[in-house]
């Protein structure tokens, strides 16, 4: 199959890149200005905060400041984490444009990362989609460990097409399907897009790819030729899962940028502005920035 024309870039780093960020709470201007620095990147789709309890995920604990802070920009979409109903109903206060939720392949996973059963975790999103259908939020669905899982090793395809198909029948019009801990190799990737693929029609899938082994943008390459047109990233390589040994963070948005600029693949994001970005979030954070792309360009986009 022919690789996209054009493809969706969602910026993962405001929720997913900061929310195990260790050391202090991050200040709300910082996640704001990152938010908006992004969109003037030219990116179109943000995951810029969760709604989550501040107890467990301590720098997600000024989600509604932050969704107040932001500049926001015509054409953006602002999404956001929401588990539960709770969660659900501070975002739609908050005005977000999007909720996502999220499950996993692994029942370990689950297990240990949300304390119940992949089919209790589904069960408990179904309020949250009876909600957003009623105030017409569309919901973003993500499955976690979908090549590996950190308890239980490799995961079957069909498993994770299992749990793809049960967060796109409760009506989620999108499903992200993530290598959490990074363990995947281009085959693998495809022979799980194609078990997901046979249950989720593919224009509905996205690729969460995390970079632990090296292996992020050759699985994306993977899954691109199957016709994948939405990959999320994360703006300098922020991120990191705190259930997996070793596992670093999303692939970088710049490195998938310079792969799909190469490619000929449209995104309408700005190379430039994005390494600069990366630059000015490294900075903010005290932390070398995780982007190959961003390292080799940064002194020149500042």
């Amino acid at each position: 199959m022919a690789f996209p024309n054009k493809l969706r870039l969602v910026e993962m780093s405001p929720r997913d890149g900061l929310q195990n960020e260790p050391g202090a709470v991050i200040g709300t201007r910082i996640k704001t200005g990152l938010i908006d620095r992004l969109a003037d990147c030219g990116l179109t789709h943000i995951e810029s905060a969760s709604f989550v309890s501040p107890k467990w995920v301590p720098q997600m604990g000024d989600a509604a400041e932050v969704m107040a802070g932001i500049n926001r920009k015509a054409g953006v979409r602002y999404s956001v984490l929401t588990p539960n109903l709770r969660g659900f109903e501070n975002a739609l206060a908050a005005g977000a444009d999007e909720v996502a939720v999220f499950g996993a392949a692994s029942e370990s996973f689950s297990q240990k990362n949300i304390n119940c059963s992949i089919a209790e975790s589904l069960d408990r999103f179904l309020p949250v989609m009876a909600a957003a259908k009623q105030h017409r939020i569309p919901v973003r669905g993500y499955v976690s460990t979908v090549l590996g899982c950190p308890y239980e090793g490799d995961i079957a395809p069909e498993q994770v097409a299992r749990v793809a198909k049960a967060l796109a029948d409760m009506g989620c019009y999108e499903i992200s399907l993530g290598d959490t801990i990074g363990t995947g190799t281009p085959l693998k990737a495809k022979r799980m897009l194609e078990a997901v693929a046979a249950e989720v029609p593919i224009e509905k899938l996205a690729a969460h790819f995390h970079d632990t082994y090296g292996q992020a943008l050759a699985n994306l390459y993977a899954v691109l030729e199957e016709g994948v047109a939405v990959i999320d990233a994360s703006v300098a390589g922020l991120g990191g899962c705190p259930y997996a040994r070793g596992a670093s963070g999303n692939v970088a948005t710049e490195d998938v940028l310079y792969l799909l600029n190469g490619l000929g693949i449209d995104t309408g994001v700005d190379l430039n502005r994005l390494v600069a970005t990366g630059e000015w979030i490294s900075q903010q954070l005290n932390r070398q920035n995780g982007s190959k792309v961003g390292q080799a360009l940064g002194d020149n986009c500042k």
